[in-house]
């Protein structure tokens, strides 16, 4: 069920909409740092941006601001236009704040001219102990008063690779006591000596985000800015430079939450240690809150869109149980996903009273509900494997499955009745005699037999050994903290297996599969025969 999008955010747009105040329509970006992979946050955001834009008929920017060398890279580039375009999302262009770095510098000059910004030659832990405190107002930099003459020069020599890195900055002069300390003459330009992934070394100065995201949205006509919280407190700053430089539009910025989302981590900084250090495989290891990574695990993006549409947009931060994620997951799956039947911890029955050339054909519909996935055969010989724990020999007074002289239906097929367990030397089980009932065929029953339950199987003549990830949560506490969140991930996190997978599975290439009674799994794209656990069958984790 489509879930009524009626949030803040979209009553603004809705208003201006009404009021006529928007000449160019409804425009949104999502400006990503191409620093690394997005992560299910950002999905929130991109939902978001690219959400408002098409329901308003409008159109979105997907704009790289790529203002550090240091960090960025082509590959993250691609990375991220190929996990929007997964996600369901198309932008209407590409732009970089690399397009714009003559202008916004330029807009630094005016700014110097005008004496409303300056060089600073302070060093960066200097520049920090001087900004104050939130108790504290700052202290005026002694190069606050450098004559505009200077400034310039200095400012174009810092451009021409004078300087080394750290020597010189650019900063606002604004007001070293606000009570807002983003106002206390922020940087807005330092050194890089390093090579650009667009720019080459054309550049060795870099403007920071402060300064170009909001001459960005000026320039690209943006009719709503929207950002995460945390920004909120940099609004002052975002309209401070608008009204200072000549630009003819000034675009409003409308901060939301954030998404918090327990069992994960979402920095940045902390998801790159991950990969880093090895606790995980790489950006797209399937129990990483990339959007990389929840693909590889085989969530549809539907899941993901459906799950931002639940969760809204608000002012205030919270934290989303994992449960409704996998609840979004589990609901798209159990409608589209075909079933099939896989025996992860094998189990031998050898049903005596069927020749060992004599086979039964079955048929069973990939999905109950959805008829237009058709049906497969299913082999019924004389050996077949069923799970070691559906099998007890001294079972509790409940235990619906089979036990020593007890009968269950094999799924799709017939009742067996357990007749004898074969231990070997050691006293370890091999396999079990059963009887089958060839007048219990599943929907031909004419045995008069009752089976205590329903298990799952697969025949020895027609399966296939695959490979089985099954991925629970990375870390073994709701809400780990970046001081410590290493000693909170889960060894168990991954447990890794083999399993025998009905052939016709394997012939028909599926992708994302139920494995009956057990989860939904997806075929890993990198790793041959191997399958990823996706979400349990219910919640319970």
């Amino acid at each position: 069920m489509a879930v009524e999008k009626t949030d803040f955010i979209r009553q603004r747009i809705q208003k201006d909409v009404d009021q006529g105040t928007l000449e160019g329509g409804v425009i949104t970006r999502f400006p990503p740092e191409p620093n690394g992979h997005l992560h299910i946050g950002h999905a929130k955001s991109i939902c978001l941006n690219f959400g408002v834009a098409e329901e308003f008929g409008g159109k979105t920017f997907l704009r790289f601001d790529d203002t550090n060398p240091l960090k960025e890279s082509e590959e993250y580039v691609s990375a991220i236009q190929a996990d929007i375009e997964w996600l369901g999302f198309q932008w209407s262009d590409v732009t970089f704040a690399s397009d714009h770095f003559e202008e916004i510098y330029q807009y630094a000059v005016d700014l110097i001219s005008e004496g409303k910004a300056y060089v600073c030659s302070l060093s960066p832990e200097e520049i920090r102990v001087t900004r104050g405190t939130l108790k504290e107002p700052g202290v005026d930099s002694p190069f606050r008063a450098r004559s505009v003459a200077e400034n310039i020069d200095l400012f174009k020599r810092m451009r021409d690779g004078e300087f080394k890195e750290g020597e010189h900055v650019v900063r606002l002069k604004i007001d070293m006591s606000s009570p807002n300390i983003n106002l206390r003459d922020p940087v807005i330009y330092r050194i890089i000596h390093a090579s650009h992934h667009r720019t080459g070394d054309d550049w060795c100065i870099y403007p920071m985000y402060d300064f170009t995201h909001c001459i960005c949205d000026a320039l690209e006509s943006i009719s709503h800015s929207l950002c995460t919280l945390e920004f909120e407190d940099h609004r002052p700053l975002y309209d401070w430079v608008l009204d200072k430089i000549s630009v003819n539009y000034h675009p409003p910025q409308i901060e939301f939450s954030r998404l918090g989302l327990e069992y994960t981590v979402m920095s940045k900084r902390l998801l790159n240690r991950l990969v880093d250090e090895k606790f995980v495989d790489g950006w797209n290891d399937p129990r990483m809150p990339t959007v990389s990574g929840l693909r590889r695990r085989g969530v549809p993006a539907r899941a993901i869109r459906d799950f931002c549409d639940r969760i809204g947009v608000t002012k205030q931060e919270n934290t989303v149980e994992m449960n409704l994620l996998e609840f979004c997951i589990r609901a798209d799956l159990e409608k589209t996903a075909p079933r099939g039947m896989c025996v992860l911890n094998p189990l031998k029955v050898v049903l005596t009273n069927l020749p060992e050339n004599e086979i039964e054909r079955l048929s069973a519909d990939w999905h109950p509900q959805n008829p237009e996935l058709g049906s497969r055969e299913i082999l019924f010989g004389r050996n077949l494997y069923i799970e070691k724990e559906d099998f007890l020999e001294d079972p509790p007074a409940k235990f619906k499955r089979l036990t020593p002289g007890g009968m269950v239906r094999l799924r799709y097929g017939f009742i067996i009745r357990c007749d004898e367990a074969i231990y070997d030397e050691t006293g370890g089980l091999t396999h079990l005699n059963c009887t089958y009932f060839p007048e219990s065929r599943s929907g031909q029953d004419k045995s008069g037999l009752k089976a205590r339950g329903v298990i799952h199987w697969v025949d020895a003549n027609s399966c296939e050994l695959v490979s089985v990830r099954q991925y629970g949560r990375l870390f073994d506490v709701p809400m780990p903290k970046s001081a410590d969140f290493v000693d909170h991930i889960d060894k168990n996190s991954l447990v890794e297996s083999h399993g025998l997978l009905e052939k016709a599975v394997m012939e028909k290439d599926i992708e994302r599969i139920q494995f009956e009674r057990i989860g939904y799994f997806y075929r890993d794209p990198d790793l041959p025969r191997t399958y990823n656990k996706t979400v349990s069958l219910r919640e319970g984790f």
